[in-house]
C-alpha cells in the first residue's frame, strides 16, 4: 500500500504574542488537498491571528509551517501567494472604481513587453475564471461598485484563482449574503475542492459548517481545543460547548414575558381583555414595490420577530417604522399618536430606536469613542448654554454601557477597537440612554460569535422583560424562534403567517418562507 501523502499544509506549535496578550499558544492545524477545513472559535479565540500568520501578514514567534511536506517561511502576503495560498477577508479589498477584470488581475496584469496592459487578454482570462466559478453572467468590464455582495465575493475568488492558488482562506464569506447566495457559495466551494483546491473556512453559522465542511478545528483562548473533527458527524452542542463552555440549550434565555400581555392568537387583531395596550401600531403601512399593506401591534415587554428571505421586505419595514423611508400608504402610531411619515426625528422623539443591519456604516462613528457613539442622539441633554458638559456625557455613557456589560469598561475606548458583540452593545446603549420605548433590531448578531451572541440574547430578553418593545429581523430562523414571543413570516413583501413562536419550528417557517400560504 502506498504511503498516504503529507497534508497540503501543516502548522505545528504556532505561538504569536502581542504586548500584554498571547494570541496563539501552540496551535496545530493541518489541511488536506481538496477539503473544506472549518476554523471555529469565539471572537478573541485566535482565528484572525492564525489566518494572518497563514497569509504571511504576521510572523510567528515560534512554531513550524510546512507546505506539501516542506518547511517554509511565509515572510509576507506575496510570499504566501507565490506558494499558492490566498486569503479572502470579510472586508473585501476590492477597488470599487475599477472593473471586474482590473480587480481580478490587479498587481499582475497581462502586459506586452512588461509595459502595455493587454486589456483584451485580461478580459478573456477574467471571463474564463468567472465561468469556472459558475458566474459567466458577471461582465469583466463591469465596475465593481455596481456588483452585489455575492458577486463581489465571486470576484475576490476569481482574483485568488488568477494566481493559481491551491489553498484559499475565507473569512466569514457568508456574513453579508442571503440564504440563496449562501447556497450558491456552497456550490462554488464544492467546485473548487473537486478541482483539488483546499479551503479554510471561517464562519459563525454552525449550520453552514455542517453543510459544507469536511473537518473542524476549534480554537479557544489561543489554543486548539479540538483538531480535525468530522464536521457532519460532530454534534452542534459539542462544538458550542468547546467554543464557549455553554450548552446550545443555554444560548437563548428563558422567556419571562407574561402570557397575559400577549395579544390574541393571530397576533394583530384586537387584544385580549387585560392585554397591554400597544406602544407601536402600524395601520395599513406599505411601500410600493417593497412591502404590501401591513397591520402590526407591538406591546411593551414583547419581542416580535420578522422572518423571511433577504428581499422579502423585512429591513424596509423597520426603516419605514423608523422614518428613514416614507410609506406610500398607511400610518405609524406610538401610544396612539400618529407619527409624521418619513421623519427619523419624529420617530426618535416618540421613542423609537433602530439598530441597523450594517452597524459599522449605518450606525457607528468608527473613529470616535464609545461615549461619542452612545451620546449622539442625546447631546441636547448635556448642553449647557451652548456647551456640552463632557463629564456628564461621559458618566451617562458609562452608566448605559455598564448596564449592558460592554467590555472594556472604558467610555473613552475607540469603538472601532471593540468586538462585533460589543459594538452592537454600544448601539443598544445609545437607545437606552435616549430612553426609547421601541427598539428595532435588524440582524443584531451579524458577524458576532456564538458566545457573544448568548450575551446579546440575554441583553435583548432583559430589555424586553424591563418593558421595552422589540421588533427583530434575522436571517437565522433559530434566532427568531429562540428570541421572539411572536413571529410574522414574510414572503415577497407580504405577511403570510403569524403565530406565537412556541407554535413554530424551523422547518415550518422555511416552508412558509419558500412557498407561502396566507394566514386565513
Amino acid at each position: 500500500m502506498a504511503p498516504e501523502p503529507p497534508p497540503l499544509l501543516t502548522m505545528d506549535g504556532i505561538v504569536k504574542s502581542f504586548p500584554g496578550v498571547r494570541a496563539l499558544d501552540g496551535v496545530d492545524l493541518d489541511v488536506r488537498t481538496g477539503e473544506v477545513h472549518c476554523l471555529l472559535g469565539q471572537n478573541g479565540a485566535g482565528k484572525s491571528t492564525l489566518i494572518k500568520v497563514l497569509s504571511g501578514a504576521h510572523q510567528p514567534d515560534r512554531g513550524e509551517i510546512r507546505w506539501r511536506g516542506r518547511r517554509v517561511a511565509l515572510s509576507s502576503p506575496s510570499a504566501a501567494m507565490r506558494l499558492g495560498i490566498a486569503t479572502i477577508y470579510q472586508e473585501l479589498d476590492l477597488v470599487e472604481s475599477l472593473t471586474v477584470a482590473e480587480n481580478v488581475f490587479l498587481g499582475h496584469e497581462p502586459t506586452l513587453a512588461r509595459i502595455l496592459v493587454r486589456r483584451g487578454r485580461a478580459h478573456s482570462a477574467a471571463a474564463r475564471l468567472l465561468a469556472r466559478l459558475g458566474h459567466p453572467e458577471i461582465a469583466p468590464d463591469r465596475p465593481v461598485a455596481r456588483l452585489s455582495a455575492a458577486q463581489r465575493q465571486i470576484v475576490s475568488m476569481a482574483r485568488a484563482l488568477s494566481h493559481d492558488v491551491r489553498l484559499i482562506v475565507m473569512d466569514e464569506p457568508s456574513a453579508a449574503l442571503d440564504p440563496d447566495e449562501v447556497g450558491n457559495l456552497s456550490r462554488v466551494i464544492a467546485g473548487l475542492t473537486a478541482g483539488g483546491v483546499a479551503v479554510v473556512y471561517i464562519s459563525h453559522r454552525l449550520e453552514e459548517i455542517r453543510r459544507i465542511g469536511d473537518r473542524v478545528t476549534v480554537l479557544k483562548d489561543g489554543r486548539a481545543v479540538a483538531r480535525g473533527l468530522p464536521a457532519k458527524q460532530t454534534p452542534t452542542h459539542d462544538i458550542v460547548a468547546m467554543m464557549t463552555g455553554r450548552t446550545v440549550e443555554r444560548l437563548f434565555p428563558e422567556r419571562l414575558f407574561p402570557e397575559r400581555l400577549l395579544p390574541g392568537r393571530g397576533g394583530d387583531g384586537p387584544a385580549d381583555s387585560g392585554a397591554a395596550a400597544p406602544v407601536l401600531t402600524a395601520e395599513g403601512l406599505a411601500r410600493k414595490g417593497e412591502f404590501a399593506p401591513l397591520d402590526l401591534q407591538l406591546r411593551p415587554g414583547e419581542i416580535v420577530g420578522l422572518a423571511g428571505l433577504v428581499g422579502s421586505g423585512r429591513s424596509e419595514i423597520l426603516e419605514t417604522l423608523y422614518g428613514a423611508r416614507r410609506p406610500s400608504a398607511g400610518r405609524v402610531l406610538v401610544n396612539g399618536v400618529p407619527l409624521r411619515p418619513g421623519s427619523v426625528r419624529a420617530a426618535v422623539r416618540a421613542g423609537i430606536g433602530l439598530a441597523p443591519e450594517e452597524r459599522k456604516s449605518q450606525a457607528l462613528l468608527m473613529l470616535q469613542s464609545v461615549t461619542a457613539n452612545v451620546s449622539a442622539p442625546s447631546l441636547t441633554r448635556f448642553s449647557r448654554g451652548g456647551w456640552i458638559d463632557r463629564t456628564a456625557e461621559r458618566n451617562a455613557a458609562r452608566a448605559a454601557t455598564r448596564d449592558l456589560s460592554l467590555r472594556p469598561d472604558d467610555p473613552d475606548t475607540p469603538v472601532r477597537t471593540l468586538s462585533g458583540g460589543n459594538q452592537q452593545k454600544a448601539v443598544l446603549a445609545r437607545w437606552l440612554l435616549r430612553g426609547c420605548r421601541v427598539l428595532l433590531l435588524d440582524e443584531p448578531t451579524r458577524g458576532v460569535d456564538v458566545g457573544a451572541r448568548a450575551e446579546l440574547y440575554a441583553v435583548i430578553r432583559r430589555l424586553a422583560d424591563d418593558g421595552l418593545a422589540v421588533l427583530l429581523v434575522s436571517s437565522e430562523i433559530p434566532e427568531v424562534l429562540g428570541l421572539a414571543d411572536r413571529v410574522l413570516v414574510l414572503r415577497e413583501g407580504r405577511v403570510v403567517h403569524t403565530a406565537p413562536a412556541r407554535e413554530l419550528d424551523e422547518h415550518r417557517v422555511l416552508d412558509l418562507v419558500l412557498e407561502g400560504s396566507a394566514t386565513p
